[in-house]
């Protein structure tokens, strides 16, 4: 099977240069979902349409689709907009490609809500929710790699913990910490504290930390859920030893969606190139685009933005700081140089017009750039 080529492509433009990455913007599973609202909509004319929580995690989608009659039931934190009391058989709900916990979906099939429809669920989430299953089948316990306020890791967790012990890791760190229960280091007591709130009811830890597999939110680094995968692996051959690691450690493959992997492995081809700096558009609370800020930072300065909107002039853009939440300024964040390279990407959740129209802002600071019309005849 040939290797897929994940290397740039390189707009010239003369005195700016873009990198484009190879993989980005929409996938099958935010295509499908964005699709199916829309088809709600058309086929239920004068009923309510709600979505549970935000289709994907970009502000001009969610937007678009409620500016065509959608009703948000909740924020992606859980806050709720729409009281269940409001909600009954005529009305239209649909999932979010994230899913929705099992606890939410029997809530709305006890209003005789049809939660089949117009379910646009990623069929990669349901991937791990399987693997989830069979884990749970095969008495292990389900280690869930994961942000725990996300929507995604609250409804795997559901599922999850229908079928057997569950428990959620942020990241390698707090899988370490996890290890010290594993091998005996700590006391039940301080495990019930330190992991309140991310463990399935009934678990007990001298039993159900006998045997682990790891699966994750499906946005999260691939190189991060293999280190945590191993780090658990050796854990459990540190306590019962090599010829035992099958009767305790589940060696599953990674549960990664393809379009989250294809745009981090473009990300990596990008951190190869020669350029002054990085844009990443996408939602500011989007994981899989948040993922791709981080891996471009360890070798340019990057800016992560939402829109062209975002960026004033020349001499001053707005981006989004993910590690403080907050928002930035940056004054002069294109060099005076000639030629300047730009790397230019986004999200999974994010629209390639979006894409487009940040590489038009920034060309119009440059006014003896080529024009598009003539690096696409190039093309």
């Amino acid at each position: 099977m040939r290797k897929q080529d994940f290397t740039p492509a390189l707009i010239d433009f003369g005195p700016v240069q873009f990198y484009i990455a190879r993989h980005f913007g929409f996938c099958y599973g935010v295509e499908n979902a964005i699709e199916i609202s829309y088809r709600a909509l058309e086929e239920n004319p004068g009923k309510n349409v709600y979505l549970l929580s935000q289709m994907i995690h970009n502000p001009e989608v969610n937007a678009d689709l409620q500016s065509r009659g959608i009703r948000f039931i909740a924020d992606t934190d859980g806050t709720q907009f729409i009281s269940w009391e409001k909600i009954g058989k005529d009305d239209v709900v649909i999932i979010p490609a994230f899913g929705t916990t099992l606890e939410i979906e029997n809530r709305l099939l006890d209003k005789q809500v049809d939660v089949q429809k117009y379910n646009t669920t990623c069929p990669f989430v349901e991937k791990v929710w399987n693997r989830a299953e069979k884990l749970g089948n095969e008495n292990y316990t389900i280690v869930i790699h994961g942000k725990p306020n996300h929507e995604e890791t609250r409804a795997t967790f559901s599922h999850s913990a229908h079928n057997g012990p569950s428990i959620i890791v942020n990241d390698l760190n707090e899988s370490q910490r996890l290890a010290k229960y594993i091998l005996g280091e700590k006391t039940e007591e301080e495990f019930y504290r330190e992991f309140q709130g991310k463990y399935s009811p009934g678990f007990n830890v001298p039993t159900d930390l006998q045997r682990v597999g790891v699966v994750n939110q499906t946005t999260m680094l691939a190189t991060e859920t293999q280190a945590i995968a191993d780090f658990f692996r050796q854990t459990m051959i540190k306590k019962y030893g090599a010829a035992e690691i099958k009767n305790h450690f589940a060696d599953t493959r990674d549960t990664l969606c393809y379009a989250t992997n294809d745009n981090q492995d473009s990300t990596y081809r990008l951190l190869e190139t020669d350029a002054d700096l990085a844009v990443v558009v996408g939602g500011y609370n989007s994981s899989n685009t948040s993922h791709i800020v981080e891996l471009c930072e360890r070798k340019f300065p990057t800016y992560f933005i939402n829109s062209e909107n975002e960026i004033i002039s020349e001499k001053k853009i707005y981006h989004f700081n993910y590690h403080r939440k907050q928002k930035e300024a940056t004054p002069r964040f294109l060099p005076e140089k000639n030629p300047v390279k730009i790397i230019l990407t986004s999200g999974a959740s994010c629209p390639d017009t979006l894409v487009d129209r940040v590489m038009l802002k920034i060309l119009s600071f440059y006014p003896h750039a080529k024009s598009v019309e003539e690096i696409m005849r190039a093309f």
